[in-house]
């Protein structure tokens, strides 16, 4: 049994990223630990889990139903209400860690934090398994330990869909920062084209289909896109630790 560190804003991370690699690695006899800024328990983005609020046409960016169930099991467990901090993290103690998304303001604190991009600089250079999804990868983009990487992020086509459709009736939840993520990361990394953005149009990978996702694998560190991406980069992460 190995233990998995999943790193949380204090609220609105995207409540698939978070468990559904948490369902993957707890069905595979794994421990995992959380870890939030204050080391009282987190809360997602409550209109990417709900959809209230968001217009017909944007209704695809709510957690599909399959997925919110997966969050009330995560939300009732012990170790999600007993948060480590994250100034108490030793990233030794784990053999994985993953770097969770979402679009809301409450993003913010975790994308800029030292200490968040510290764990991440501790684990990549002692060669640690390393997952991060959508605006997951901004921190690690921030901390310099891109540079030589491959890797992929929330792309701007993704990014700019979700902002139009909800430009008017939730201005800026959308939309965490002027530069897009993929914009931000590309500047990070060596070469632009060390940056993939994968399909055109992304499948929904499943437990039935966890394979069908996109994932960029190099080395020790996974990345992904998008909650779509959430089963495929679990499955990624558990051949690393196996």
């Amino acid at each position: 049994m190995a233990r998995i560190l999943i790193l949380l804003p204090q609220s609105d991370f995207d409540p698939t990223e978070v468990a559904v690699p948490w369902k993957a690695w707890r069905e595979a006899g794994h421990e995992v630990v959380f870890a939030t800024e204050s080391g009282a328990p987190a809360a997602c983005d409550p209109v990417t889990l709900t959809g209230v609020g968001l217009p017909l046409l944007a209704r695809s960016l709510k957690a599909r139903p399959e997925n919110a169930a997966l969050y009330a099991e995560m939300a009732a467990c012990p170790a999600f209400n007993a948060p480590v901090r994250w100034d108490a993290v030793q990233t030794s103690d784990y053999a994985a860690l993953h770097f969770p998304g979402g679009h809301a303001p409450g993003m913010k604190p975790y994308c800029e934090s030292p200490e968040i991009q510290r764990i991440a600089r501790e684990a990549f250079s002692a060669g640690q398994t390393v997952a991060a999804i959508c605006h997951g990868v901004l921190p690690l983009a921030r901390a310099g330990v891109l540079k030589g990487r491959r890797t992929t992020a929330l792309t701007a086509m993704m990014e700019d869909v979700a902002v139009a459709l909800t430009a008017r009736a939730l201005p800026g939840h959308y939309r965490t920062y002027p530069q897009s993520v993929e914009a931000e990361v590309t500047a990070a990394l060596s070469r632009p084209q060390d940056f993939e953005r994968g399909p055109m149009l992304p499948r929904y990978a499943t437990p039935a289909k966890p394979d069908v996702g996109f994932v960029v694998e190099d080395g020790a560190y996974c990345s992904a896109r998008w909650p779509g991406d959430a089963w495929t980069l679990a499955r990624a992460v558990l051949r690393r630790i196996a």
